[in-house]
């Protein structure tokens, strides 16, 4: 329980509890608003979505499919777990993403499948009278298996631009 401050100039009081943030959480879940299917990734990341690209971690996928396009699909494979804290709203996404290497037909043939548990944390902030926010990734998880050139990859290309792009639309730069 918390008792509102008592001011008296004009103010904005925003309180966001867990069962707030977690029906949320829920709703998005139960109505598959999670999901996400990715045929391109930026140039800049540090690995494209090609079996030439992730013949460093699957040689068999480049022998089998010379040179072909892949898609991602990632999806939420549980609710995400939201806490709230003084300074921070703190998030564990439970994720999972299937890699798909598209043939010259059209036909998609699974190549992979991860499941990948990323940690969040998101503050709000305040900058010249607007409300956004900063997200930052604190963990990321994948299964016990010879990947940490993979996690390291992902943890980059999240760092890069997964971030970046969720901050962006926490907060979007400032209209002149």
């Amino acid at each position: 329980p918390m008792t509102p401050p008592v001011e008296h100039e004009p103010m904005l009081l925003l309180a966001v509890t867990e069962f707030v943030a977690n029906s949320a959480a829920f709703t998005y879940f139960t109505a598959g608003a999670l999901h996400r299917n990715i045929s391109t990734l930026p140039r800049r990341f540090p690995l494209q979505l090609s079996t030439k690209s992730m013949e460093v971690f699957s040689p068999q996928l480049q022998e089998h499919y010379p040179d072909q396009p892949m898609e991602l699909h990632l999806w939420a494979r549980q609710q995400p777990l939201l806490s709230c804290h003084p300074d921070a709203l703190h998030g564990t996404l439970f994720s999972s993403a299937e890699a798909f290497v598209v043939l010259p037909n059209a036909t998609r043939v699974p190549a992979f499948l991860l499941n990948i548990d990323a940690n969040v944390t998101g503050k709000p902030t305040i900058t010249r009278n607007r409300l956004g926010g900063t997200v930052r990734l604190t963990g990321l998880g994948l299964p016990v298996l010879q990947v940490k050139r993979l996690e390291t990859v992902l943890k980059f290309g999240l760092w890069l631009f997964g971030v970046p792009q969720a901050n962006s639309k926490c907060c979007p730069s400032p209209v002149p």
